[in-house]
């Protein structure tokens, strides 16, 4: 049956293929792909997790009390049952064999199958049954975690591999944590559709990096959608399409091949420089996440780096964080890799929708019952941990010495925190001369993402050599929205005139003291945009290296100047969308 689901489209174009069940409500397990070559062993994971529950169930029978109740001895009949039912395991070692998925998650896609197909039997006792199947499910997850060899297989995390011949995979799941996202970037799969999350939450963000179609806030995608099922991802809509008809997947198959071609042309844009109509150069920058992603931001096109997201080198680690040499060399190769052009280091940005593992139980708590986006987050947590604060920062400093860095520090709201961050560096810079360590002095930034930065910029800037003003966060805690609650997605609103005078203002009162301003938030790589901010005088953007060929078309085809002079009609309107698309469809700019 066909049926849509609507959510957030988060990430432009189409996708279509199977739907691959991650992360399932109804258990929480590890999810890689294994290597061809482990596939006889990996199915032998589960014929032992199988014999070792059977072993435990039998045992229990055997050890019932003689006045145990008749139900108890049935009951462990029907999970006996349940345990050798070819549905359950010879379905599974199928999903080793013909999709390569490890034990757990071949098991879990399975469970879901014959949920499904409990959930609709008319017979009340058997519908009743499911519960049964998912406590054998859970018994075998628990056998297969205490499999040491399961375990061996398991720290390989493969998840680069070749499907020739096999359908397009789509990844469905309630919800993916950045560090899982960013375990699947440079995965098998072609597009991600999320119960949760809004246009700027962390799974938009990375399914962004990796130019493949997302929908989020979709609510109930992972519960309607069977593994397994045909589906369209609409990108550009939010659309997702379940088993689809004929006529409709040839059609998307064509906007497909149409999306394919112009993505193409864009690319023939790479090496020309980004410079307006009226001689105004802009750089575009690239924000990213690992070393690796370097070499994607110079084949883009980027200028530089203005956003390497430095939280993602302590995510996925079992609760250890990464030394001063790891980080040393991650930084180090990010430099070396964009060949002599900036790039931007934010320090660590842990918290609210980025714990990491090692957080004490205390900040967990905190973590689930207060405001995550308004805890220990960001410089709030380093400057909490002065010792990882400045063993990053020495990691940082001795990558400066192989080219140009630039140091920037997120969630900044006090002058103090600016005079505290100061004197760590101080203190680093004499730890690294003391011991012998080459490094150069580097430029220090500050993000503007809360409110208060932005109102009080002009007492801020004469400690900062720049600023970066994060939009993502920016318009969060201007509106007072959580962006990645997708009950109130609809009014997270970069247009709003509240957002649009303080990013405004602080580009002015930035270039007015003679620092540099980049924008590195989402609002940076959005089209819709690249006017408004030319308008307001901003010269440098960063954001996905996917999204730098259409805002550098965007740019090539701008007159900055006559934009500046259509600025103040689009600030002071009660609906600046609509007066932008008026103000800057002028016969001034080249269409």
């Amino acid at each position: 049956m066909s049926f849509q689901v609507f959510g957030i489209p988060v990430s432009r174009g189409v996708a279509i293929g199977r739907a691959v069940l991650v992360a399932s409500s109804r258990v929480d397990v590890a999810h890689y792909f294994v290597d061809e070559a482990d596939i006889p062993e990996e199915t032998k994971r589960a014929l032992r997790a199988r014999d070792e529950v059977a072993r435990e169930l039998e045992t229990l029978k055997q050890e019932l009390p003689d006045d145990a109740p008749q139900e108890l001895a049935a009951l462990l009949d029907v999970h006996l049952m349940l345990l050798h039912d070819e549905a359950l395991i010879d379905a599974t070692k199928q999903w080793i064999v013909e999709r390569h998925y490890n034990a757990e998650w071949a098991l879990s896609a399975q469970l879901e199958v014959l949920a499904r197909q409990f959930d609709e039997m008319e017979d009340d006792y058997l519908r009743e049954r499911k519960a049964d199947l998912e406590q054998v499910v859970e018994r075998l997850l628990a056998a297969l975690s205490s499999d040491a060899q399961g375990a061996q297989l398991g720290a390989a995390s493969i998840v680069q591999r070749d499907f020739d011949g096999e359908d397009p995979l789509l990844l469905v799941a309630a919800d993916v944590a950045p560090a899982d996202m960013l375990q699947f970037k440079k995965s098998v799969f072609q597009g991600f559709i999320t119960d949760i999350g809004g246009k700027t939450s962390h799974t938009a963000i990375v399914a962004r990096s990796m130019d493949i179609p997302a929908v989020v806030g979709t609510r109930e995608a992972s519960r309607l959608i069977r593994q397994d099922d045909w589906v369209i991802i609409d990108g550009d809509v939010g659309a997702v399409i379940v088993n689809p008809s004929p006529i409709m997947l040839e059609e998307y198959r064509f906007r497909q091949r149409q999306s394919e071609l112009e993505r193409a042309r864009l690319t023939r844009l790479r090496h020309t420089p980004a410079v307006t109509l009226d001689g105004e150069r802009i750089e575009l920058h690239a924000n990213i996440e690992m070393p690796a992603d370097a070499t994607a931001a110079v084949a883009a096109g980027a200028t530089g780096v203005g956003l390497f997201r430095s939280e993602f080198l302590f995510m996925n680690r079992g609760g250890d964080l990464p030394s001063e040499e790891e980080q040393f060399q991650a930084y180090k190769a990010a430099v070396e890799a964009m060949g002599g052009m900036p790039v931007t280091i934010r320090t660590v940005d842990v918290g609210a929708d980025k714990p990491l593992d090692r957080m004490t139980a205390n900040e967990l708590r905190h973590e689930h019952v207060l405001n995550p986006a308004m805890g220990l987050r960001a410089i709030r947590w380093s400057l909490a941990e002065p010792a990882m604060f400045r063993q990053q920062l020495r990691a940082i400093y001795r990558a400066s010495a192989f080219g140009k860095l630039r140091l920037l520090i997120p969630m900044v709201a006090h002058l103090a925190e600016i005079r505290q961050i100061q004197e760590t560096i101080r203190r680093v810079k004499q730890q690294l001369a003391d011991a012998g360590q080459a490094f150069t002095d580097i430029e220090l930034g500050v993000m503007v993402e809360i409110p208060a930065a932005a109102v009080m910029l002009p007492l801020l800037l004469p400690h900062v050599d720049f600023i970066s003003i994060g939009t993502n966060d920016l318009i969060q805690y201007t509106l007072a929205i959580d962006r990645a609650d997708e009950a109130v997605a609809h009014l997270y609103d970069p247009w709003h005139p509240a957002v649009l005078q303080l990013i405004s203002t602080s580009i002015a009162q930035a270039r007015t003291a003679g620092k540099s301003v980049s924008v590195c938030g989402e609002m940076a790589g959005d089209v819709a945009f690249t006017d408004v901010l030319l308008a307001m005088g901003l010269r440098s953007f960063s954001m996905h290296p996917s999204q730098i060929p259409a805002v550098k078309q965007r740019v090539l085809r701008a007159d900055a100047g006559r934009l500046a002079q259509a600025l103040p009609m689009v600030l002071q309107a009660e609906d600046p969308e609509k007066a932008a698309q008026l103000a800057f469809a002028t016969p001034g700019r080249a269409q």
